[in-house]
């Protein structure tokens, strides 16, 4: 089953949407973890270092207040002992609070017991101040003094594990960022090529159609209508190339009733044209009786008119077998400076009634196969255009060259020269080009229609190069 353009772009779509969205909703996850990340950092283990530093300093205040109160024996150091001493609890409970990590609690706890150990040493050696017994200061020193390094390693253990805990979630979010970042480029490569191949699909499944039936319209502008279009291609398409060759069947069948009526009308015309022809030529030549100037003249005219007629005629079926394919061809090795000779010679009479010089410039050029006769229609065709549009005076000259594809026959004038937008026109049946300023030059328009079917026949090509007032050059080249 062929699925549409619609379905295939939106399938497409929807694939590289679904890639986009799957890497779109990994990366939001992975920044939320990397959100949970940093403010884990920035709550908890940064707090914490905080704490730690404002537990060191509770501490060290303790010391000094404690020393000083067991030196001095002053109340208001005890007073700073105790203010020092809840401190030292009060952010030894947040930072209980914050601790995530199995191992922290449990240092934090043996703080929380050390220091309470360490304030009750300390009460007890200041009740014993207080009532003058005697007790070992030494040994209360010691002691507290033990309670003291044991709570300053701790710290400095809670210290190292929050760095450790720092440290290894930086390290994580870093891992993290760095596994997203190859998780979405792979993606996004995969997205990128799959998107070129989906593009290349399907764009191909649609320009490709189109561009065969573009050559097919060019094929069908030159006259070639050859089989209908099988494609392999969307609906869309295929309900066009469907209406391309019910209009391709229509052309054929009006080409066919034309190249039909032309041929018809053409023997129609033939016969009674030869007899006004031939009934003309025997008034002129004085078979019905006298005649007078004015008859003689009208008769002239008639004569004139009959032979245009006639070629005219010709002409069409000329073309229309050709058209058709229908005419024949007798392929010989030929010489082309013969015909070359033959032609120039023939349109020699007219060419000095208009005082235009013919000229002939031929190269030593190989033999090609050519069917004669129909060379040299082409040869008269394009030598007599070239008399007809030349002025008096003016020159003609035919020139015969080697080239890379074949020979080249070009025939050149002096002519008012063709107009650029017209050039493409004049090989065209019943087109001829407009002359700026200049009288229509009677004629068929046939001639270069012709001319381009028997150089086509022979497998080879015509053109024109013109520029206006400076003349035209019509060259056809046959193969080897």
């Amino acid at each position: 089953m062929r699925t549409s353009i619609f379905f295939r772009l939106m399938m497409g779509y929807l694939l590289l949407l679904t890639l986009t969205m799957g890497v779109s909703l990994y990366s939001i996850s992975k920044l939320g973890r990397v959100r949970d990340v940093t403010h884990s950092v920035i709550l908890e283990d940064n707090v914490l270092l905080d704490l730690h530093k404002s537990l060191a300093a509770a501490l060290k205040a303790e010391r000094e207040h404690e020393k000083n109160f067991i030196t001095l024996h002053d109340q208001t150091f005890y007073d700073g002992f105790l203010l020092a001493w809840r401190d030292f609890d009060k952010n030894l409970a947040k930072a209980r609070a914050l601790a995530r990590s199995p191992e922290l609690p449990a240092v934090i706890d043996r703080i929380g017991s050390l220091h309470v150990g360490y304030q009750t040493l300390f009460d007890d050696e200041a009740a014993l101040r207080r009532t003058g017994t005697p007790y070992v200061a030494s040994r209360y020193r010691m002691m507290k003094t033990e309670a003291e390094n044991a709570m300053t390693d701790a710290l400095q253990t809670m210290h190292a594990m929050v760095q450790t805990s720092i440290i290894g979630k930086v390290t994580r979010l870093n891992e993290a960022v760095v596994q997203a970042g190859n998780v979405t480029m792979a993606v996004t490569a995969t997205s990128l090529v799959l998107g070129i191949i989906i593009s290349i699909l399907i764009t191909r499944s649609i320009t490709v159609p189109l561009d065969r039936m573009a050559k097919k319209t060019a094929e069908i502008g030159s006259g070639v209508y050859g089989p209908e279009l099988d494609l392999r291609s969307p609906p869309e398409i295929g309900a066009l190339a469907q209406a391309f060759n019910f209009m391709s069947a229509k052309l054929r069948n009006v080409d066919k009733m034309k190249s039909d009526f032309y041929s018809l009308m053409s023997h129609e015309l033939r016969t009674p044209l030869t007899s006004i022809k031939e009934g003309t030529n025997l008034f002129l030549e004085g078979h019905g009786g006298p005649i007078t100037e004015k008859q003689k003249w009208l008769l002239t005219i008639v004569a004139e008119e009959s032979n245009r007629l006639i070629a005219l005629v010709n002409s069409l079926m000329d073309l229309s077998k050709l058209e058709a394919g229908m005419l024949a061809y007798n392929f010989t090795k030929t010489e082309l400076l013969p015909l070359v000779t033959t032609a120039a010679g023939e349109i020699l009479p007219l060419a000095e009634a208009k005082k235009i010089r013919i000229g002939t410039d031929v190269d030593d050029v190989p033999p090609v196969t050519v069917d004669q006769e129909r060379i040299l229609q082409v040869l008269r065709n394009l030598i007599g255009n070239a008399l007809k549009f030349t002025p008096a005076g003016g020159a003609v000259n035919i020139s015969v060259r080697r080239r890379e594809a074949g020979v080249g026959v070009s025939v050149t004038d002096t002519g008012p020269g063709i107009p650029k937008e017209h050039q493409s026109a004049i090989f065209d049946k019943f087109r001829q080009a407009t002359l700026a300023g200049k009288k229509k030059i009677p004629g068929t328009g046939l001639g270069l229609a012709i001319v381009k079917h028997i150089v086509q026949d022979h497998g080879g090509v015509v053109w024109v190069e013109s520029e206006v007032g400076q003349g035209c050059t019509f060259t056809f080249v046959l193969p080897y």
